[in-house]
């Protein structure tokens, strides 16, 4: 195919778009669901009405192939997980009893039962339900649900392109099951697979669908001679069907390095790049295997993960260098829109200058068309669409918001002193011992507690002027004076105000610091219904006044017990942000340390001698190539350091990190010269302890006894049983016994007694060990 014609051939396209709905409709019917308020029926109607509602505004946008299967009620690892028939032993009478709950019972699992194991989808803060497989694991097609997607598409007139897990990420994603050794590579299982995904295909292409996308994102990842062959296996044997449709295999995140030539040369139909965080490196790998002929190029041009406006003559010329090195060149964002926000123009309380510089899911969609028809017809047809993105991003450039030189200054004065304690760490934890008088194995909580109606309401009632400022404070005191009361009741030893004034742990300081922006309508999902509105990183970040100081310490005023303050630390302010892309990462963390800092310092002077600065983001920040791993954790730790360097010896720094694989973290979590860290460890039956204990980790540690993502309530035994497994690895001097993470999504009853229960547990492991 000639250049040209390649050009005139070009499409919009998208992998992928928010599910929630203008209204998160989905969120609602599904805990309504949960609840016994929302019955089956009602919320298949209502995920059905989502859907047909993202395919039309798609295609009246002028997306030329709608996705189908990217939708899901919970998860699409988990819908994977369902396509394929790899139900755990323990949810199989659930989902043969009825497979609506027991797709649940999986996810969140049941009083009896404990659900999958969820973590990171890769670098983003979006997680997945992670497979469990054995020797033993039978798969079994079942395409019912993305059949029925593909029919509901073609039955409005569309043209679907079903999204699929891609065989060879999901068992890379996958872990042993319980009960079997974990030395075990589901890797092993492939040849078992292939066939239930060429059933699956077919099923699809026999459905009306022409084209489908397998998605490999873990192929973006540093991956063995043997992983390599075994996708170079995949595809060719999944190519070489007959009774398939056309395959477009997707790649997003990062390069495809080693695994692009295998991909190149694969009977497979079309690949999709990413070419905005991986740009350079995909066109030199492209052309280095002489690109794709025959093929059909899906170029991810517009930032999927990132909400600022793309820029279209870049965008355009580096389309223009494709041409040529496919058949078929297409345009599309570089991963699934699921990762930003529906709509901006929900935005009401943002200046409408700056709204200018922002782009989310439906406005992406716009740019990405644009793109195709400036590609396909030639530039002179978007004109007008070019002009206005050039005055805006020049707006944006010039802003007074994105440049305060006293704060370049600051963080441009910081010294390595700055980012080290005064004392060593065991000179620190004697003073802290001493100072605080904690028992062994002492109990604490990692920082929210639930957030009740009562203070739902008296937010709602603020925010519409039925009662005033005064009147919303006594509620929040009331609320903390109950949390405080209820802990030492309970007998816990570290105790937390419970966070009631608190909207989210980062947009909460996001409100407070200069250089942000906070949507009302910016909903991203984090995990099933669990949905946040990450705030924008616009420009220089400083503290006008204290954010924290005044509820922690009236919480401490109202207890002998040490109180935690509670703050969000620089790499995560940043990951749970759609970060400014105008400047290193390195150079943003720092000012947001040193704001934070700032934090530390007026805490401690109030009073707080116990600071928990949550780091959950660090290794889900943490780059997909290992080559890049040194650099960001480099500026990564710095910035935990310098937010928590200040304080006196005998100030007991804590730091608390989410779901994910730690191992290969460990040597950046002892860098962060925390004196505490807790993790969450219950799903995982505390992995995560051993691995402290492999690295040899020094300081203290508290692995989540229970998972607090779940509705069921563990009992004091089963808490207990996985407190001596963290023994095992981590001596009784240096453990904590904490929940997996923090209490806020949770009801107040089970709340209750799943820490009663905690506690419990504690002491009875305590009187086992006996003084230490």
């Amino acid at each position: 195919m000639t250049t040209r014609t390649a050009a005139a051939a070009a499409r919009a396209t998208v992998y992928g778009y928010p599910r929630q709905g203008r209204d998160r409709e989905l969120k609602k019917a599904i805990e309504g669901y949960w609840k016994g308020r929302v019955t089956a029926g009602s919320l298949r109607a209502t995920a059905a009405g989502l859907r047909r509602g993202n395919w039309r505004a798609l295609a009246a946008a002028g997306i030329t192939e709608v996705p189908t299967g990217d939708f899901s009620y919970y998860d699409h690892v988990l819908d994977a997980t369902v396509m394929v028939g790899a139900i755990p032993e323990r949810h199989r009478a659930a989902v043969a009893a009825d497979a609506l709950d027991g797709y649940f019972a999986m996810a969140r699992g049941t009083q009896d039962v404990a659900p999958l194991e969820m973590t990171k989808w890769f670098d983003t803060n979006y997680h997945y339900l992670v497979p469990e497989l054995g020797p033993d694991t039978v798969f079994t097609a079942d395409s019912a649900q993305q059949v029925a997607e593909v029919e509901e598409a073609l039955a409005l007139g569309l043209s679907p392109r079903p999204v699929l897990v891609g065989p060879v990420t999901y068992l890379l994603l996958a872990k042993a099951a319980p009960g079997v050794a974990a030395d075990f590579d589901p890797l092993t299982l492939l040849d078992r697979l292939l066939p239930v995904y060429a059933e699956v295909l077919a099923d699809l292409r026999a459905a009306g669908a022409a084209w489908v996308q397998l998605d490999e994102p873990a192929l973006v990842q540093d991956r063995t001679p043997a992983e390599l062959k075994a996708a170079e296996r995949a595809y060719r044997d999944l190519g070489a069907r007959t009774d398939r449709p056309k395959l477009l295999v997707a790649s997003y995140f990062d390069r495809l390095g080693d695994a692009l030539p295998v991909l190149a040369k694969a009977p497979v139909d079309g690949l999709a790049l990413d070419f905005t965080h991986a740009a350079a490196a995909n066109l030199e790998a492209l052309a280095s295997v002489g690109g794709l002929p025959g093929k059909r190029l899906v170029a991810g041009v517009v930032d999927g993960r990132n909400v600022w406006i793309n820029d279209l003559e870049k965008s355009l010329a580096t389309l223009g260098t494709l041409l040529g090195l496919a058949d078929r060149v297409d345009v599309a964002a570089s991963c699934s829109l699921l990762h930003v926000p529906l709509d901006v123009t929900l935005e009401r309380d943002i200046e409408p200058q700056i709204l200018r510089w922002l782009a989310f899911a439906r406005q992406k969609t716009a740019e990405i068309v644009t793109l195709a028809k400036g590609l396909a017809r030639g530039t002179h047809t978007i004109t007008a669409e070019l002009s206005a993105n050039k005055a805006d991003l020049a707006s944006r450039a010039t802003s007074a918001l994105t440049r305060d030189p006293a704060v370049r200054a600051r963080a441009e004065a910081v010294t390595d002193t700055d980012g080290r304690r005064s004392q060593p760490y065991p000179v620190r934890a004697a003073a802290q011992h001493a100072h605080l008088g904690l028992p062994p194995l002492p109990t604490t909580t990692i920082g929210s507690f639930p957030q009740t109606t009562e203070l739902r309401t008296a937010r709602a009632d603020l925010r519409a002027g039925r009662i005033d400022a005064a009147a919303y404070e006594e509620r929040i005191a009331s609320e903390i004076r109950d949390v405080v009361s209820f802990q030492e009741r309970t007998g816990l030893d570290v105790l937390v105000h419970g966070e009631p004034e608190r909207n989210d742990m980062v947009q909460y300081f996001a409100e407070r610091l200069t250089g942000y922006l906070t949507t009302q309508a910016g909903w991203v999902q984090s995990y099933g219904t669990r949905y946040v509105r990450p705030p924008v990183l616009a420009g220089d970040i400083s503290r006008p006044e204290p954010m924290t100081v005044r509820w922690t310490a009236y919480a401490q005023s109202l207890t002998d017990r040490p109180v935690k303050g509670m703050l969000t630390s620089p790499v995560t302010m940043l990951a749970w942000s759609f970060v400014r892309d105008d400047q290193p990462l390195g150079d943003t963390a720092r000012q947001v340390a040193l704001a934070l800092r700032d934090e530390v310092d007026d805490l401690e002077a109030n009073g707080t001698s116990v600071i928990q600065v949550d780091e959950p983001a660090l290794r889900e920040t943490l780059p997909l190539r290992a080559a890049d791993h040194a650099a960001y954790l480099d500026w990564a730790t710095e910035a935990f350091r310098v937010t928590t360097a200040g304080v006196r010896p005998d100030t007991q720094i804590h730091t608390h990190m989410c779901y994910a694989e730690f191992g290969d973290i460990v040597q950046a979590i002892d860098d962060l010269d925390a004196d505490v860290i807790s993790l969450e460890a219950a799903r995982s039956h505390m992995q995560v302890a051993r691995e402290l204990a492999g690295h040899g980790y020094p300081r203290e540690a508290g692995p989540g006894v229970y998972d607090i993502h779940s509705p069921r309530v563990p009992g004091a035994d089963e808490m207990a049983a996985l407190l001596r497994k963290g023994l095992e690895a981590i001596p009784a001097e240096r453990l904590w016994v904490n929940p997996d993470c923090g209490l806020k999504t949770r009801g107040r009853s089970e709340t209750r007694a799943c820490l009663e229960n905690l506690v419990t547990a504690a002491r009875t492991v305590r009187g086992e060990v006996g003084p230490v």
